[in-house]
C-alpha cells in the first residue's frame, strides 16, 4: 500500500514537474514592453475601495498624483468601505479636483451582503467617467510611469482587459520574505496562463478593463454573493466572450508594489481568502492544476507525518529526493521571474521555505474549502 502511495507521489510530481516548464515557457514567451510611444488620448478612471487604510492611503495618492499621464486624463476613485478611522478624512484632505471619495454606506441597504469589496468596485466604476477601469489596492504604490505604461499598452491593443504585475514590497522579516518568494511564483503563472490562454489569472491590486465591457457581462452580477474574486471570477466572466482579447503587460514600470501582511495569522487569512473560490471559478481549466498542486503537498504532507510518527527511513528518504526535485523544479522556473522583479538574490532563500510552503499550502487549501477568514475585521465565510 505505502509502495503505491509513493508511486502516486511520483506520478503527481511529474505531472507537476512539466507544468512548470510549460509556466516557463510561457513567462519568456511574454513579449518584454517599453514602448516609446506616448499616448494621451485615453480617459482613465483608478477606482481604490478602503477600508481603514489611514496607514497607507496618502502614499497611494501620492503614487498617483506624480504620474507622468496627464492629470487631465485620469481621475482616482477611493471608495470608503465603511472604515472606523481616518481614511475618509485623509482623502478629503487632497484637494486634486481629479480625486473623488464615495462612502460605500451611503449606497447600502438593509440586506446582509458578503462581498463588500465587489459593492465598492460596482459603485465606483458606476460613477467614473473612464474609458478604461484600473483597479488597485489602497496599500498599494506605483512608478512614475505606470499609467502611462498600460494606456501605452491599451491604445496599441485595444484589449478588453490588461493583467499587470503585482510585487510585495517586503522588510527583512521572515514572514514578508516567504510571502515576497511565493508571491514572485503566482506572478509567473499569472503571465504565463494569460500568454498561453491556459486558464486565467490576475490581481485586483493591479489590474485593467474597458468600463464597456464590464457593463456588458453584467459586472459583478451572478458572482456578487462570494465574498472574494472581483478580480478573478470577472476575468473569468470576459474570457467567455473575448478569451484572446486579455493580455498581460510585461513591463518594469507596470509594477505595483504592495505591502506584505505582517503575521503569519493574517498570511493564512489571506490565502484561505484566496482559496476559498477555488470552487466558483468558471473557467474549469483551473481545476486539475489546484487538485495536482494541492493534493502534491498533502502526499509531502503525509511524508513528513510517517517520518515523524513511525520513524519511517523510506519516508524521510522519498520526501527528501522529491522535495529536491521540486525545488530545483521550481528555481529553473522562478529565476526569470525573479529577473524581471529584480529579486535574483531571494532565491537562496527559497530551499529554506520548502517545508513551510507545504504546510500552508495543505492549510489554506483546507480552510478555503471548509473553514471561515478574517478579513478588515470582518468574518466572512
Amino acid at each position: 500500500m505505502l509502495g503505491f502511495f509513493y508511486f502516486l507521489c511520483g506520478l503527481l510530481l511529474v505531472g507537476y514537474c512539466c507544468l512548470l516548464f510549460f509556466y516557463r515557457k510561457g513567462w519568456g514567451a511574454i513579449r518584454y514592453s517599453k514602448s516609446a510611444i506616448h499616448y494621451r488620448n485615453t480617459f482613465v478612471s483608478i477606482i481604490v475601495p478602503a477600508r481603514n487604510e489611514e496607514k497607507n492611503i496618502s502614499n497611494l495618492i501620492k503614487s498617483v498624483q506624480h504620474q507622468t499621464y496627464p492629470q487631465a486624463c485620469y481621475e482616482l476613485i477611493v471608495v470608503d468601505d465603511c472604515s472606523s478611522d481616518r481614511t475618509a478624512e485623509i482623502v478629503k484632505n487632497h484637494s486634486d479636483s481629479n480625486i473623488k471619495l464615495i462612502a460605500l454606506s451611503d449606497y447600502l441597504d438593509e440586506k446582509n451582503i458578503n462581498a463588500y469589496k465587489k459593492k465598492a468596485i460596482e459603485i465606483g466604476i458606476k460613477a467614473s467617467r473612464g474609458t478604461l477601469i484600473i483597479t488597485t489596492d489602497a496599500d498599494c504604490t506605483m512608478g512614475e510611469n505606470w499609467l502611462q505604461e498600460i494606456v501605452n499598452c491599451f491604445e496599441i491593443n485595444q484589449p478588453k482587459m490588461i493583467v499587470m504585475p503585482v510585487q510585495i514590497n517586503y522588510n527583512n522579516r521572515f514572514i514578508e520574505v516567504f510571502q515576497s518568494l511565493d508571491f514572485m511564483c503566482l506572478q509567473g503563472i499569472t503571465g504565463a496562463s494569460v500568454q498561453k490562454k491556459f486558464h486565467g489569472m490576475c490581481n485586483g491590486a493591479n489590474l485593467a478593463y474597458t468600463k464597456s465591457v464590464f457593463e456588458e457581462v453584467g459586472g459583478f452580477s451572478g458572482i456578487d454573493h462570494i465574498a472574494s474574486g472581483d478580480d478573478l471570477l470577472l476575468m473569468h466572466k470576459i474570457a467567455k466572450k473575448y478569451a484572446d482579447e486579455i493580455v498581460y503587460l510585461k513591463s518594469v514600470d507596470a509594477i505595483v508594489k504592495t505591502i506584505p501582511t505582517t503575521t503569519i495569522k493574517d498570511f493564512l487569512n489571506q490565502r484561505i481568502r484566496w482559496a476559498s473560490k477555488a470552487d466558483k471559478y468558471q473557467d474549469k481549466r483551473m481545476l486539475p492544476v489546484l487538485m495536482l498542486v494541492y493534493f502534491l503537498n498533502v502526499g509531502f504532507f503525509i511524508m513528513i507525518g510517517l517520518a515523524l510518527i513511525h520513524h519511517s527511513e523510506i519516508a524521510i528518504k522519498y520526501f527528501v529526493a522529491f522535495v529536491v526535485l521540486k525545488t530545483i523544479v521550481e528555481l529553473i522556473f522562478l529565476y526569470p521571474i525573479a529577473k524581471f522583479f529584480g529579486e535574483r538574490k531571494l532565491l537562496w532563500l527559497f530551499p529554506i521555505f520548502q517545508p513551510f510552503h507545504i504546510l500552508y499550502t495543505v492549510s489554506a487549501g483546507f480552510l478555503g474549502k471548509f473553514g471561515t477568514y478574517q478579513w478588515k475585521g470582518r468574518t466572512v465565510k
